[in-house]
């Protein structure tokens, strides 16, 4: 009987596939890596906006199960305009490396959009409807991860859309804390938009202008200061539900929620990022990548471990400067 020849290749990569399934390999040192964090709004967007519907680093990861320090998941719910990928690409990584079980979703997306470009620009069908999506979504989350409830962060639209969910839809039993960026309880008035749309004028456009418009932007005047649906929000005096924690997080400098302070709402928690920094020159989009408002967003997701946020530059649009 002739003896096998000795194959150090073959034996070569049964070691490695021995060391790298070893506690504490380099296989699972890179796995737990902490995942990059860009602190800049514009560029990441736009790098983002590359890759129509992926999900944002660290988000979506349907077999995480929720930490004993952080039982809840965070689902993240963009604003305007924006998609899963393009709102987050700051909170996602963050809060994974943090801990949490992350999740993010595009919703409100035109049907009318061509397929290949319909998951880049969400929140757009009526507000009632994209609440219904996350109220499937979020029934999706606790059934994953077998948690009782989740918290919001969201950003502009994002920060009603969820709102709705939790004030009409029964989302109320499955949420604790509610963290907004740039949010709009009063509604907004930008360029006298609203003032317009109470005159019977939306968007400062005609009637029948304004009907073929609605298709795809629907959600668009629904946001106005004293359209139906914000005053159907406000119902009982404040948007606010008993049982849910709000955080909400504000900047001075907002070109699209006029005036700012529409976001600070009392009986619930408010910051204004430049009263923490008055470095800190971000506007309605850096805010979603601002590190003054990051750390906020981390203190009201934990709040028995707050730390003081850092005071950083940060630039309108692109944000934080290194």
């Amino acid at each position: 009987m002739r003896a096998r020849p000795f194959r150090l290749p073959a034996l070569l990569t049964f070691a490695a596939l021995l060391v790298a399934a070893l506690p504490g390999s380099t296989a699972d040192a890179d796995a737990a890596k902490p995942l990059p964090v860009p602190y800049t709004f514009l560029s990441s967007a736009v790098l983002a906006g590359l890759k129509v519907g992926a999900d944002p680093p660290g988000a979506n990861d349907w077999t995480c199960k929720p930490s004993a320090v952080h039982p809840e998941p965070v689902v993240l719910v963009h604003g305007l305009m924006g998609n899963k990928a393009t709102n987050w690409p700051t909170y996602a990584p963050l809060l994974h490396n943090e801990g949490y079980c992350v999740y993010a979703l595009t919703y409100g997306t035109a049907d009318q959009a061509p397929a290949q470009f319909r998951d880049a620009f969400g929140g757009l069908d009526p507000i009632e409807s994209s609440a219904e999506e996350l109220k499937a979504f979020v029934a999706e989350v606790l059934a994953s991860t077998g948690a009782a409830k989740v918290d919001i962060v969201g950003h502009s639209e994002g920060t009603v859309m969820p709102n709705y969910y939790v004030k009409f839809l029964g989302g109320n039993q499955f949420v604790d804390d509610y963290v907004a960026l740039a949010p709009l309880w009063h509604g907004t008035n930008p360029a006298g938009l609203a003032t317009l749309s109470r005159m019977g004028n939306p968007y400062g456009f005609t009637a029948t202008q304004a009907q073929l418009f609605d298709p795809f932007f629907a959600s668009g005047s629904q946001m106005l200061t004293g359209s139906d649906f914000m005053n159907k929000m406000r119902s009982g005096g404040t948007p606010a539900v008993p049982g849910v924690t709000y955080t909400n997080i504000v900047t001075k400098y907002d070109e699209l929620v006029v005036p700012y302070t529409s976001g600070i709402e009392p009986g619930m928690t408010n910051y204004v990022v430049q009263k923490v920094c008055a470095l800190d020159l971000g506007e309605h989009f850096a805010i979603a990548s601002d590190p003054v408002a990051a750390q906020l967003v981390l203190n009201a997701l934990d709040p028995a471990h707050t730390k003081r946020p850092p005071c950083r530059t940060v630039l309108p649009f692109e944000g934080a400067v290194l």
